[in-house]
């Protein structure tokens, strides 16, 4: 029986992916090969999961959408190395996966990139590389740089941890239904591993451009992080104006600033 065409649910921020020759961009920037395990978020219709299978040793696919579970089934039935999962990602227990993914590698749903992305830095830590199809707004923010009005947490969450290795612009008329924004195609590799000092780093970060039109020393004083004499302190430490914002420090910075403050 011919299955009737799936219509994409926005409010899971389905984009089926639908040119083919975005496969083969993605094959590089996540330079699959076959010894490779890989984690895929969001697989839709199973195009890429299809690709993905083809060229990985092992595929592990995590689909919140049940109602297409007949369509990921029948495309992969002789996929006999990817295993498919109905549940929210970000929920997914990363590390009990086996074969443990190394490489994530997804056209994730816009919703769920921001929070998979940056958690995954430390909550996944056998990710060793990320090829991500995203909005382009959030790639921006990925690999921005300080000063830029893009650079915030997100930013220096992912410098401390990764280095990019490929960007790839991506058109909206490459998705069904095409989304009202551009998209990205982003590589990273990992550069370091956390400990338990990143939970505070983190906290850190975070408030810190909870406020970006406050100094910085306002921003985490407000947020209970530290005071504010010690943080005006720290900045002048770090060679930067008392009065400044937290866009003003690059990722190392921050990470100066935790040793000195936590």
């Amino acid at each position: 029986m011919t299955r009737q065409p799936v219509e994409p649910r926005r409010q899971l921020g389905q984009h089926f992916l639908t040119d083919r020759n975005i496969l083969g961009v993605i094959e590089r920037l996540g330079d699959v090969s076959p010894g490779d395990v890989v984690l895929e978020v969001g697989p839709g219709l199973g195009v890429l999961t299809e690709f993905l299978a083809e060229r990985a040793r092992y595929v592990h696919a995590v689909e919140i959408d049940r109602t297409l579970a007949p369509h990921l089934d029948e495309r992969l039935r002789q996929a006999t190395n990817v295993a498919l999962r109905y549940e929210d990602a970000l929920s997914t227990d990363v590390a009990g996966l086996g074969p443990a993914p190394t490489k994530l590698i997804a056209n994730l749903p816009y919703s769920i990139a921001t929070p998979l992305v940056t958690e995954g830095l430390d909550g996944m830590p056998a990710i060793d590389r990320w090829c991500v199809m995203v909005q382009r707004e959030v790639a921006d923010r990925l690999v921005a740089r300080p000063g830029t009005r893009a650079y915030g947490a997100v930013s220096v969450l992912v410098q401390l941890t990764t280095r990019r290795v490929g960007f790839h612009a991506v058109a909206r008329t490459c998705f069904r239904p095409p989304p009202n924004v551009d998209s990205a195609l982003v590589a990273l590799v990992r550069t370091r591993s956390w400990g338990t000092e990143y939970a505070g780093l983190k906290r850190l970060v975070r408030g810190a451009f909870l406020h970006r039109r406050k100094t910085l020393a306002n921003s985490l004083d407000q947020a209970g992080l530290a005071e504010r004499a010690d943080v005006a302190s720290a900045m002048v430490a770090l060679g930067h104006d008392a009065g400044g914002r937290a866009e003003s420090l690059s990722p190392a910075e921050f990470e100066q600033l935790a040793e000195r403050l936590l």
